[in-house]
């Protein structure tokens, strides 16, 4: 018997040096790897022939011009004021368009003699300005994998857009993490594909900021489509920055598949990508979120939503297209699962009836916040893109 003991305590000995050694050698990512185009991003803005530019800003009498912009200028555009050119008051962006004619539009950008300067920080958001948007996860093939997610899924995101030049809260008891991504608006509301091919559509440059902490807590890893986790850890009043510039295509796919969009913080580049990587397209995510409308099967704060309120995507409402590779978030390592084995057995967790798996996420979660590898106060997140322009955003205490 006292054989036997002393073989089974080197047995404990052994696994409990080999649980070490694994635990220390396991590797901590800071953030996922991305693959970059070898070449630098060029912003530009995109020709009539391409399409064309708008964007809005807020008057002193609180009234909204819709600009037809001429030009990028950095921190500026230059702009002709579309709405005081048509005399269409409306303060929807494509009844202002539809009041002008292709030849008045290619005239108008002409006329230097009626652009004007507007900063940047002046222009309000191209995103509708509605509470309700349909977001979209793991979209682009190489950011499913990261996920370790195999389908595409949706689910609503609550809250108002932010402009372009903006700001996020940084606080301590969230895993802030950063995501670029395509967003997409209409004229009018869209029920079927023969709605979706008819309405003018809108593109922009948008992100999508998620709590990592409140997601890996909360999300159904065996059913990603169950949407559990995301509305809540992505429905913040600062968590949907949008660009400046909306730009209405001529040939929506063709302009979608080659856009270009980076994610960099602090002038370090984390994401690259093109529309073109996206699995479903617009077209497929409008299909796709047509067949997801009418079950109320969505959590966010404690009940259960619908993914739009309607059946159909109004037009305050943003489709958006997912994010690329590159966020901060990757899943437990090694050391995390090793670290929150042992604390499960030496607390006898498994006598309270406490699952492994919680208890390994809890010591994961305590670990990203002791790495301080998320987005911290004082960082800058920056999306850019070829023909969209930029966003912005400073994370603040």
């Amino acid at each position: 018997m006292r054989k036997a003991g002393k073989i089974f305590g080197a047995l404990i000995a052994t696994l409990a040096i080999a649980l070490l050694a694994a635990w220390v050698t396991s590797p901590d990512p800071k953030f996922n790897p991305a693959s970059f185009e070898d070449a630098p991003l060029e912003m530009r803005l995109a020709s009539l022939d391409e399409a064309v530019t708008l964007a809005q800003v807020q008057r002193d009498d609180d009234t909204i011009a819709t600009l037809l912009v001429t030009a990028l200028e950095g921190e500026s555009v230059r702009a002709v004021d579309l709405s005081q050119a048509t005399g269409e008051t409306s303060a929807d962006p494509f009844a202002v368009l539809a009041a002008a004619s292709d030849q008045e539009l290619r005239a108008l950008s002409g006329l230097e003699g009626l652009a004007s300067e507007y900063a940047m920080a002046d222009l309000l958001p191209a995103a509708p300005g509605g509470m309700r948007h349909i977001g979209t996860g793991t979209n682009f093939p190489e950011h499913a994998e990261e996920a370790q997610s195999d389908a595409v899924f949706m689910f609503p995101k609550f809250g108002p857009a932010t402009p372009a030049r903006t700001s996020v809260q940084g606080r301590d008891d969230v895993l802030l993490d950063y995501e670029i991504e395509l967003c997409m608006r209409f004229d009018r509301p869209v029920a079927s594909l023969e709605d979706f091919d008819a309405a003018v559509k809108g593109v922009f440059l948008c992100g999508d900021f998620t709590d990592r902490s409140m997601l890996i807590r909360m999300i159904d890893p065996d059913n990603l489509d169950s949407g559990s986790g995301f509305s809540d850890a992505k429905s913040r009043e600062d968590f949907y920055p949008a660009g400046a510039l909306l730009v209405v295509p001529r040939d929506w796919q063709a302009f979608v598949a080659e856009e270009r969009f980076m994610t960099f913080v602090n002038d370090q580049r984390r994401q690259d990508a093109r529309g073109r990587e996206m699995t479903l397209d617009f077209r497929g995510l409008a299909e796709k979120a047509f067949s997801e409308m009418g079950a109320r099967r969505f959590l966010y704060q404690g009940e259960y939503f619908e993914l739009t309120p309607g059946p159909q995507i109004d037009p305050e409402m943003t489709l958006m297209s997912g994010t690329a590779e590159g966020v901060i978030f990757a899943g437990p390592t090694r050391g995390d699962i090793v670290e929150g084995g042992v604390k499960w057995l030496l607390t006898a967790g498994w006598a309270r009836g406490e699952g492994f798996i919680p208890g390994v996420i809890e010591t994961f979660v305590e670990n990203e916040f002791e790495s301080g590898h998320f987005l911290q106060p004082g960082d800058v997140v920056e999306y850019r893109s070829s023909r969209l322009g930029d966003v912005r955003i400073e994370v603040v205490e």
